[in-house]
């Protein structure tokens, strides 16, 4: 420290605190001596030099070249009344950076230093600021299993009877047309934004293929599409056809991410083909296989990414698909890729596509390791595993840890169902919808998803090795609901940028009680009612939440919001108050609206005006 007033120094924000924020935002930084004196002050920073930084994590990681920090350099601060200064920062870039104020006394080179660390600020590309409703679409379903499994039994002995010849049987796959004829019904009627694909790429036919189609995760060329996944057409490639769905998707105002299982292939990949060497070996040999939660998957190979060249390769097949049209990426399983590679990697691409977003599956992973790769490794988002966080002592538990990590580092998409569990309606419809709520009203940023067939209560659960059937056009279904979840996590500033969530329940009933408070102070209660057979009735802090008449924002229906009271929830009933009846009226003028969010077309109008 160069001065000894440097310890009473005033910085706001708080030296070593963390900051998410969106391109499109400003960043005030104030710092306040103890008393006024002569000289200037500085916000030293590496704000606005990511292009700097990523060239030098691609020259260390390609060429050895020692990182210097040539990124970092001193922004002005004005001294907007004695002995206090300022500086508003516009945030332009996409990535984590970081800064800290200083005074240069006069006639003085050395700086002083308040307490404390260095800000950390991760800025996040505009379009993700609310509203990252996100829909998995396995292509394989939306064929002739659309709508049940063809599979009769018949049709299963006739297969099983092939199977016993050693013929290989591998029934019709849904294509990415199929996939564009019903994206009226996901991002027009349902109102997603981002469609999210399991993996695309060819899988094994014959060697070493698992189950009736083969594991989508079991990628043989991840340059390539499937072409089961395309209609025959002698003016389309595979490839053109993939692009196709790309358009279709950018042509409603929605992004498209793709599942990239970048952890490793499947048996006879063309890597392993051609670079035995990139994959991990057993003493004597053997290939080995990946697993998590105590199974080992033996139709997939692991790479190993100590080889600098298989780092270089996947760099430039993330960056391959990103020239395609991808807006972003599931990194499957990307807890087990070292934290350098994900840095590296993630450099690559925003050197050439900075608003790429990276969405970490690091479910059976460490939260340090999920908080990490968030942070020095610039990934943008990661699951979230209240899908498996069942009852109220569950909840209690997991949120107190993932609400800070999502509102620090970036949100965790809360999937109401995955293709990894077990179908919610399998569990009944009621439970379905409670937890299809729950899912949307406690997600950030809007940060919620669900897998194909949710909306039509599909009960047979997703197989990545075939292909089961999706219920589709039932006729009992939640489709309205999940739109009008959709429309408020579009349009509700509670649902927005610097919202902060708390537990506010009371009591040992099954239910929970979250305070959604607003950064405009339009704040939010969110009741849920885990017992799906018997009434329950649930109490709050009534400093949280307290109204003469409170709305349901999901249905309309008008309470008395007296939390002394409590307000009794029938078996599985999930409600969103409000206090103020405009915003029913606002929700149902939004609920006929389609396309961009307000919200972001304003912060990226202002992001156009920064640059």
């Amino acid at each position: 420290m160069g001065h000894s007033f440097g310890r009473k120094m005033q910085h706001t924000p708080y030296p070593g605190t963390f900051h998410l924020k969106w391109a499109g935002d400003l960043f005030e930084v104030t710092l306040r001596l103890d008393a006024p004196r002569k000289g200037r002050a500085a916000f030293r920073t590496n704000l606005g030099m990511a292009h700097v930084r990523r060239q030098e994590i691609i020259a260390c990681t390609e060429s050895g070249e020692p990182v210097l920090a040539r990124d970092w350099h001193d922004v002005p601060m004005r001294e907007v009344e004695p002995g206090c200064f300022s500086v508003r920062i516009p945030l332009t870039q996409v990535g984590l950076f970081s800064g800290k104020a200083c005074f240069f006394a006069h006639g003085s080179s050395v700086p002083a230093w308040p307490e404390g660390d260095n800000l950390r600020i991760k800025v996040e590309p505009a379009h993700t600021a609310c509203a990252n409703t996100m829909y998995t679409a396995f292509v394989r379903q939306f064929g002739a299993s659309l709508r049940h499994n063809p599979r009769t039994p018949d049709v299963a002995d006739k297969e099983r009877a092939l199977d016993h010849l050693r013929y290989t049987v591998i029934p019709p796959s849904g294509t990415f047309r199929d996939v564009i004829r019903q994206l009226d019904h996901i991002m027009g009627t349902l109102r997603f934004r981002v469609l999210q694909l399991l993996p695309v790429h060819p899988v094994p036919a014959t060697y070493g293929r698992m189950g009736r189609y083969g594991s989508a995760f079991a990628a043989l060329d991840f340059f390539s599409v499937d072409p089961a996944l395309a209609e025959f057409d002698k003016r389309a490639t595979p490839l053109d056809q993939f692009r196709e769905l790309i358009t279709a998707v950018h042509s409603r105002a929605g992004y498209l991410f793709m599942d990239l299982p970048a952890n490793h292939t499947g048996w006879a990949a063309t890597l392993q083909t051609h670079h035995p060497d990139w994959y991990h070996r057993k003493p004597d040999g053997e290939f080995v296989s990946p697993g998590a939660w105590g199974v080992t998957w033996a139709d997939l190979v692991e790479l190993d990414y100590r080889d600098s060249r298989l780092r270089a390769y996947m760099a430039e097949v993330f960056l391959f698909w990103c020239r395609q049209g991808v807006d972003g990426f599931r990194c499957d399983a990307g807890y087990m890729i070292p934290g350098e590679i994900w840095t590296y990697i993630v450099a690559r691409v925003r050197e050439e596509y900075p608003d790429t977003v990276f969405l970490l599956e690091g479910l059976g992973g460490k939260v340090e390791v999920t908080e990490s790769l968030l942070t020095d490794s610039n990934l943008d988002w990661a699951y979230s595993e209240l899908f498996q966080t069942e009852n109220r002592g569950a909840m209690e538990w997991y949120l107190p840890h993932a609400i800070p990590l999502a509102e620090r580092c970036g949100p965790l998409i809360h999937f109401a169902e995955t293709h990894d569990n077990n179908r919610l309606a399998a569990r009944g419809d009621l439970y379905a919808r409670m937890r299809v709520a729950l899912s949307a009203l406690l997600s950030h940023q809007g940060a919620f998803g669900i897998a194909n067939g949710v909306e039509w209560f599909a009960a047979e659960k997703i197989d990545v090795h075939g292909a089961s059937g999706l219920n589709w056009d039932a006729p009992h279904n939640q489709v309205g609901e999940i739109a009008r979840l959709n429309a408020l996590l579009a349009t509700h500033s509670a649902f927005g940028p610097s919202t902060h969530l708390h537990l506010v329940q009371h009591g040992e009933d099954a239910v929970l009680a979250v305070l959604r408070e607003a950064p405009d102070g339009k704040n939010l209660l969110v009741l849920v009612n885990f017992d799906c057979k018997h009434g329950q009735t649930v109490r709050w802090d009534p400093r949280a939440f307290s109204a003469p008449v409170a709305w349901d924002l999901l249905t309309g229906e008008a309470f008395s919001a007296n939390p002394a009271d409590g307000l009794h929830l029938t078996p599985g009933r999930v409600c969103c108050l409000t206090p103020r009846a405009d915003d029913l009226a606002e929700l149902g003028k939004a609920a006929g609206a389609a396309g961009e969010p307000a919200a972001l077309a304003r912060r990226r109008r202002n992001l156009m005006a920064m640059r």
